[in-house]
């Protein structure tokens, strides 16, 4: 049990390191760490983090697979669904992605859950309709009063339908 708890430690310590030079930019440094957090212990939280860092370097077919990793690993785990939800847009699959996000909606662990809602906004705003694109946008903002990003959308889209 103490080499189980050992490793879980090692892999928590390696995915702070690996987020913190993600968050200054070095992503090679943070897809090198977040392979070993994996390898110390794989956690969802890992490979959608690694996901991410590959989606940085446009290499969404890897981020998508590291999702359905994290999705393996822990199904009530929102984020990689947002993911994969995101990665599917970048490439223009809006369609795709609105089932991805859909999910991510419904997860039970997931700490920012006006993510997906935004994102769902947005893939509706692309290919309609345009009043569920609206309620996703209000359905954020409903989670995260202060989210002006889906504030800014909301009215964008309002004044485009005008």
């Amino acid at each position: 049990m103490d080499d189980l708890v050992s490793a879980r430690y090692r892999a928590e310590e390696l995915w702070r390191k690996a987020y913190a030079h993600q968050m200054n930019g070095d992503l090679a440094e943070a897809i090198e760490l977040y392979g070993a957090s994996i390898e110390a212990y794989p956690t969802a939280e890992a490979h959608t983090f690694l996901g991410w860092s590959l989606s940085f370097l446009e290499r969404y077919a890897e981020a998508i697979a590291e999702c359905y990793n994290a999705i393996e690993i822990d199904p009530e785990f929102g984020n990689p669904y947002n993911d994969v939800g995101v990665y599917l847009m970048e490439q223009g699959h809006y369609r795709d992605a609105i089932t991805w996000l859909r999910k991510a909606t419904i997860a039970p662990r997931y700490d920012s859950p006006h993510f997906p809602w935004m994102n769902l906004g947005r893939a509706y705003e692309k290919i309609g309709p345009w009043a569920e694109a609206i309620r996703c946008y209000r359905r954020a903002l409903e989670l995260e009063p202060k989210y002006e990003l889906a504030r800014q959308a909301l009215r964008t889209l309002i004044a485009r339908m005008n």
